[in-house]
């Protein structure tokens, strides 16, 4: 066996979730709306680029999103390149609610994993969101397992779901994680496969 198939690649995903905005603070479903950050968000994202700050990164994209590319610039990557794949779930008939009044207009219990209907945005499904993750990680599967170090700023509920795709729990595996605003996580590799290597870390926590 050839010394390259027994090192363990050395590549990173680096996920990065936008800074505080007034709706996620209140808890309002936020998906395509395009709001800025809070000031407090945009302190916060400046710590998160403290985090960021020891690596050198071979690609850095952002949602297109107001909140995540400001976030990408406090945190010093004013240049990050924007990627539609990398926009919030879309909550359709949910966005601006909070998950309280979600289930009272429902009458019986609902999480984003239960999938969004339409309103006026076409809502996702959790079928359609592991398409988008997948999607994107086909291109940067490759890249990560390469060498490369790849930074990404996006959002809660679809860093969330990349994160269960990464690891082949398809959308639904995010779930399982709660992943603070302005937090840093990363994808890697053990023993070859798949892995979450560090979760939902904010500096000074």
């Amino acid at each position: 066996m050839k010394d390259a198939e027994l090192t363990e690649p050395d590549g990173r995903i680096v996920l990065v979730r936008h800074g505080e905005t007034e709706w996620s603070r209140s808890g309002r479903h936020t998906g395509l709306t395009d709001i800025p950050l809070t000031e407090t968000g945009a302190y916060k994202a400046e710590l998160a680029g403290t985090l960021l700050a020891m690596r050198r990164y071979d690609l850095v994209l952002t949602s297109p999103l107001r909140r995540a590319v400001e976030t990408a610039a406090r945190a010093g990557y004013p240049d990050a390149r924007p990627e539609p794949r990398l926009v919030e779930w879309d909550y359709g008939a949910y966005e601006g609610l909070t998950t309280p009044e979600i289930v009272e207009r429902l009458g019986h219990p609902w999480t984003v994993w239960d999938g969004t209907p339409p309103g006026e945005t076409p809502g996702e499904s959790i079928g359609e969101v592991t398409a988008r993750a997948e999607s994107l990680l086909g291109e940067l599967r490759p890249r990560a397992r390469a060498g490369e170090q790849v930074l990404l700023f996006s959002h809660g509920h679809f860093l969330r779901a990349l994160a269960g795709t990464w690891i082949g729990l398809t959308a639904a595996g995010g779930r399982s994680f709660v992943l603070g605003t302005s937090a840093v996580s990363e994808l890697g590799f053990e023993h070859g496969t798949e892995v979450i290597t560090q979760w939902n870390h904010v500096r000074g926590r």
